[in-house]
């Protein structure tokens, strides 16, 4: 079982420490590779019956790094990411067994031709190998990442940030429980028991080419050290600078709901927007009944001259409010343009996440669907959504903002690639 543990002081040491973990890790997926449905998905069920029994003790280590990080002055949308209680360990035992219902994608046969040689070419869904996971406070994420990387037939090495050690500690006991009831290798899921930042340095290394992937979750700095720093493969995850839009032709009370669910649900995720804009051109009053909505729920807002006219708590923006992912109960506010106007404002200011158009025009919002480039654009819908759980797929281990491989949440199918199974009956290649 993984705990924190000390290595020796020097780079040589960690990277032993972390080689060995990559070595196990490979011998584990080639297992994974064949094993079957029913052993992966007895792994998952068994895994969140251990965490329903192990409650007291997750919540006791989830309290730990909650008065550490206290202590530390970490804000409140630091702690609510950090924070368990028993309804989200319920919800994460709920997501294993999601994940577990999710069909199989390793051994799908993606499409299917024969040639006019008769040989028959068939593409078929394959494990990536080993992922690598480097994540900051989200406790859970041990928990997804797990899953989705079982579940596609990889082995998982997960690099949790400090300041939610003990919490995923306490999280990758119950999945070690589940692996051992279905008789899957331990290194199958394997946590890095080091808190040392080399550890991180390491898995961008490849750990000796043992690791096929690395998938980032976190704030921008651990992002784009993932991105300057990686000799492998990355599912690139951006700033979550999400924007909703509210056009002339929007109900106002559904504008209304969906703006403060977007912002206010959990400011601290990524879906969360973090710019609100709002169309210039409108007959009615949008800007005033919008803000002061924000407002009254405890948002602060930050806006350009026409939101500060509709109430008078708006403060200004500076021009580095726009584009800023807040992850706090904090909103940049801008009137627009119509449309046209905030798609302008998005491809400069957005981060290619998730963006939202409110409108009862239908011209209007395929527009906006078409040409806003994000990995996620909605209708009528909050924000929010911008979750795998929330797009069927169970869970997700992040939300991939680049345009290769995988976009959008990254779950069991993104965590696949594929291979060409040829069949033929004796056919040479004619010189």
């Amino acid at each position: 079982m993984a705990t924190a543990i000390k290595v020796p002081a020097t780079a040589d040491g960690v990277d032993r420490l972390m080689l060995d973990l990559g070595r196990a890790a490979r011998s584990a997926a080639a297992e994974l590779a064949l094993a079957p449905r029913t052993v992966k998905d007895k792994a998952l069920i068994e895994a969140a019956r251990a965490l329903r029994e192990s409650v007291p003790a997750i919540l006791s280590a989830n309290e730990t790094d909650l008065a550490a990080a206290r202590a530390a002055g970490r804000n409140g949308a630091y702690l609510d990411r950090l924070m368990l209680n028993p309804a989200r360990i319920e919800g994460i035992a709920k997501g294993l067994e999601a994940v577990a219902a999710l069909d199989d994608p390793v051994g799908d046969t993606i499409a299917r031709w024969t040639r006019p040689n008769g040989l028959v070419i068939s593409r078929v869904r394959v494990p990536l190998g080993v992922v690598g996971i480097i994540y900051e406070s989200r406790p859970n994420v041990t928990a997804d990442a797990g899953a989705l990387t079982l579940k596609s037939g990889n082995a998982a090495i997960l690099r949790g940030g400090s300041d939610s050690h003990a919490s995923s500690v306490a999280i990758l006991a119950c999945l070690e429980r589940g692996l051992a009831a279905a008789g899957l290798p331990e290194a199958s899921i394997q946590l890095v028991p080091t808190t040392d930042r080399e550890a991180v340095g390491a898995m961008l290394r490849g750990l000796d080419g043992t690791i096929d992937v690395i998938v980032p979750r976190g704030g921008k700095s651990l992002v784009e050290r993932v991105q300057n720093e990686a000799r492998v493969p990355v599912f690139a995850h951006l700033e979550g600078i999400c924007h909703t839009y509210v056009d002339a032709a929007a109900d106002l009370e559904m504008a209304r709901r969906i703006v403060v669910n977007a912002k206010m649900r959990r400011t601290g995720v990524c879906g969360a927007t973090e710019c609100l804009l709002v169309d210039a051109n409108a007959r009615q009053d949008l800007m005033g009944p919008l803000v002061t909505a924000l407002l009254d729920a405890g948002c602060e807002v930050r806006g350009d001259e026409a939101a500060r006219k509709a109430d008078p708590r708006v403060r200004a923006a500076s021009p580095d409010d726009y584009g800023h992912e807040f992850l706090d109960a904090v909103i940049a506010v801008k009137s627009v343009d119509g449309v046209e106007g905030a798609i302008r404002h998005i491809a400069r200011y957005g981060s290619q996440h998730t963006d939202a158009i409110v409108t009862g025009d239908q011209a209007s919002a395929d527009k906006f669907l078409q040409r806003v480039d994000s990995a996620i654009v909605l209708h009528n819908a909050s924000t929010q959504f911008a979750d795998g759980g929330e797009f069927g797929m169970g869970a997700e281990i992040g939300i991939a903002t680049g345009k290769m491989h995988a976009r959008g949440p990254v779950g069991v199918e993104q965590l696949t690639t594929f291979k060409y199974v040829v069949r033929g009956d004796g056919q040479v290649r004619p010189g």
